[in-house]
């Protein structure tokens, strides 16, 4: 089944297409990082985003593991795409949605929706059989891979049941010819009229 990508799964999809990138073990945050001209550096406070002389940088804790500074990375990074200014001087209803959608810009970053789905495992109903096969070859934890997976069972499932609705609606009310005989009568009528209309012309 073709999964439909939102706009965010696109955007992220372009980015990675333009900077030539097809496969999981061709990301690499430094060569990103570069390209968007974004400085990582490492310090021993929680990772955060900063902008300083007109430049952002990501600060990323020097205690992480490499699954864990790619996943903050690609948080961080979500803030600097998506949002502007200072988080802190926002109220904490718009603090915690921007710390959502820099988590759900997290997730299609690090595991791609249009990489992912060359992976038979999105047809998997046991979400832990592909945990560490995701895991390993888009270097991100298996928590961050179950939830990942997760994430697109359950798009895929809303996909079908929309597929379902879609086909029982459209069983109810055809749109497309053949038309029912009461919608011919309807549109010959119609065709009448503007025929009359053209003719007194």
């Amino acid at each position: 089944m073709k999964i439909i990508m939102t706009e965010l799964e696109e955007d992220i999809m372009n980015l990675f297409l333009g900077l030539n990138i097809h496969k999981p073990n061709e990301i690499d945050i430094w060569r990103i990082a570069e390209e968007l001209d974004v400085w990582i550096h490492h310090y021993s406070e929680e990772s955060k985003t900063t902008k300083f002389n007109g430049s952002y940088y990501i600060l990323l804790n020097d205690e992480l593991s490499p699954q864990e500074e790619f996943q903050d990375f690609a948080h961080e990074l979500g803030h600097i795409i998506r949002h502007v200014g200072n988080q802190h001087k926002l109220r904490v209803a718009f603090r915690e949605l921007q710390e959502h959608q820099a988590n759900n810009f997290m997730y299609q970053f690090c595991v791609p929706t249009y990489m992912l789905q060359n992976y038979e495992i999105i047809n998997y109903y046991n979400i832990e059989d592909g945990v560490p096969i995701i895991a390993k070859d888009f270097n991100v934890t298996e928590e961050f891979a179950r939830k990942r997976l997760i994430q697109l069972r359950n798009k895929i499932q809303q996909a079908k049941l929309d597929e379902k609705h879609r086909e029982f609606m459209e069983s109810l009310y055809p749109k497309a010819p053949p038309y029912s005989k009461e919608t011919n009568k309807v549109l010959n009528r119609l065709q009448a009229i503007l025929n009359k209309k053209g003719a007194t012309r």
